[in-house]
């Protein structure tokens, strides 16, 4: 039997991304198994996958506020008890910043990651055994492949990679908008949100809101009482995954949430400014990624480009909630995926 440790510890869509490669590994070498270390907070998204072994939670967010009192702590100890439970066949580094190379090299076994040219911090790339080099413009789902195929030693086929999520399904008639994100650059502007609500509701969708921190709820509360949404109480992940498995579908910036309601195969729209999705967009059986015709593609907190107060990005100007709604319909009535991105053709604002 083949082990491997994965490090790929944050965020939530980088960690969905990774799931693929992790099926991809198990078709090629029927008999490997798979150890994860994965921040706490999204430590329950692996267990919706039967490749993985051990789970292996750790709090870097925490512990880099104090890093020697880490050192010392029960903390560490335990960590370093779990990676010594098992000489790994490969270690394999699928996030590539020097907190995740710090990691894999507390573990016994060889170390493998992206390259000086390919890691996202290149200095990272000093840690590992064997540096693979991978494209930087291409999907991240597909990088992740191409860096296990490659380390394991296995030929990548070429179809869509699977996410191979378990979960139970069901189809109620409410759909889910996504709209908290970390970047306000990313922000969909909130009177978008509220005529989409408005124009769901009128199409006898129920309308839910999700949120995860006092600001997020806050905007929330501001949606729902201009329109008929519905705020839901803060939800833990493992109980928003049941929530998005029975949805009709999900509407979504460029969030974590989204990228796992795509994953588990539901009708999901991805709104897109500042951030590119040929390289971080919707992955999955039913999904669509839609750009603004001013494709801002800043790659950047605040939008350089930006006229609102809110500091949203400009390139969502032209995604009107019509636009939006209209796409969403569609979506939801096609049984095939909606591969790429889309323009909006419409250029007529919201009111």
């Amino acid at each position: 039997m083949k082990r491997v440790l994965i490090i790929k510890t944050s965020s939530l869509g980088d960690i969905v991304h990774t799931l693929p490669a992790i099926n991809d590994a198990s078709l090629a070498i029927p008999d490997i198994k798979f150890d994860w270390i994965i921040e706490e907070n999204f430590s329950e998204i692996p267990t919706l996958n039967d490749q993985i072994d051990q789970i292996i939670p750790v709090s870097i967010r925490k512990w880099r506020k104090n890093l020697l009192k880490f050192r010392t702590s029960k903390d560490f100890s335990e960590l370093k008890r779990k990676l010594s439970l098992h000489h790994y066949d490969a270690i394999i580094d699928a996030q590539g910043l020097l907190k995740s190379a710090w990691l894999a090299s507390k573990a016994v076994g060889n170390r493998y990651g992206f390259d000086w040219a390919s890691a996202r911090e290149p200095l990272a790339s000093i840690f590992y055994h064997r540096r693979i080099n991978v494209p930087k413009d291409i999907h991240a789902v597909e990088r992740i492949r191409i860096l296990f195929s490659k380390s394991l030693g296995y030929v990548l086929n070429s179809s869509e990679g699977n996410f191979n999520l378990t979960y139970d399904q069901g189809n109620d008639k409410y759909v889910i908008l996504m709209h908290g994100t970390t970047w306000f650059s990313k922000h969909w502007p909130e009177e978008s949100w509220i005529k989409l609500s408005c124009l769901l509701s009128k199409s006898d969708y129920k309308v839910v809101l999700l949120w995860g921190n006092d600001q997020e709820k806050a905007r929330a509360e501001r949606i729902a009482k201009n329109s008929e949404a519905n705020v839901l109480p803060k939800m833990k992940l493992t109980d928003i995954v049941s929530l998005i498995a029975k949805a009709t579908g999900c509407i979504s910036v460029d969030t974590g949430l989204g990228h796992l309601s795509s994953a588990m195969g539901k009708p999901t729209l991805g709104i897109y400014g500042p951030t590119n999705p040929v390289l971080t967009g919707l992955y999955g059986s039913r999904r669509q990624n839609f750009l603004s015709d001013f494709p801002c593609l800043c790659m950047s907190k605040k939008c350089p480009f930006s006229l609102r107060e809110d500091r949203s990005c400009r390139g969502f100007e032209e995604l009107t909630a019509d636009i939006i709604y209209d796409k969403f319909i569609k979506l939801v009535g096609d049984e095939g995926v909606s591969n790429g991105f889309e323009y909006p053709k419409n250029k007529e604002k919201d009111k």
